[in-house]
């Protein structure tokens, strides 16, 4: 099972096995989760833009770019 060492100023190094398997490389985010019983579990805050895909329906109705900028616009942006 791998393990780390926590220094000083509270930081460990993630073994290479667990960043493998959370897929996370330098600059990711993880986040920490403490459930009921005690035990921490961490997440990769990482996703491809491409798992967004999907995510929503679909518009029934079409909406042009210009459209889109004249509601930006009536709503005080800049353009």
């Amino acid at each position: 099972m791998p393990e780390s060492s926590l220094t000083s100023k509270g930081q460990t190094t993630i073994p290479i096995a667990i960043r493998e398997h959370l897929g996370v490389h330098a600059g990711d985010k993880l986040e920490f989760f403490i459930d009921s019983d005690g035990r921490v579990f961490i997440a990769a805050l990482t996703a491809d833009v491409s798992e967004l895909k999907g995510m929503l329906p679909k518009s029934k109705k079409k909406i042009s770019i210009d459209d889109m900028n004249k509601a930006i616009k009536k709503r005080g942006a800049k353009l």
